[in-house]
């Protein structure tokens, strides 16, 4: 996972976010390597009937963050950034949701991937806030 954490001045790691393209590549990076890395992972376990239903859920919903996250960048309005906005809020929350079962399932060691969706879902949900104050 990707260690490095935004905050408040934009410093990620040791660089500096100067203006807000190089934020919309460091979270597209993010939310595509953590779809992957779910995906690779899920792929790798046999999982029993009733874990493999969450399994493909947590697939579609892991990957409809990265690429709506992608939707976000290219909005043609700020209403429409805003409407895809929330769909990436809204993704990366059932994400959650969907790692808490197979947290509680004890099917699958998943504190990485965990922290890395509540930290994108924290940095998301600023973003969706920062926007509705905008339309």
């Amino acid at each position: 996972m990707i260690g490095d954490k935004l905050i408040g001045d934009k410093l990620i790691g040791d660089k500096v976010i100067g203006d807000m393209m190089e934020y919309n590549d460091i979270f597209r990076e993010r939310t595509k390597k953590l779809a992957l890395e779910i995906v690779r992972e899920m792929a790798k376990v046999k999982f029993p009937d009733e874990v493999s239903v969450i399994r493909k859920q947590i697939i579609r919903s892991a990957t409809s963050v990265a690429a709506n996250y992608r939707a976000v960048c290219r909005a043609r309005s700020e209403r429409e950034r805003y409407a895809k906005m929330c769909i990436v809020v809204e993704e990366t929350d059932e994400t959650a949701f969907w790692l808490e079962l197979i947290e509680e399932l004890k099917s699958l060691p998943i504190t990485e991937f965990k922290n890395e969706t509540e930290e994108i879902l924290k940095v998301m949900s600023s973003y969706k806030k920062k926007l509705s104050k905008t339309l």
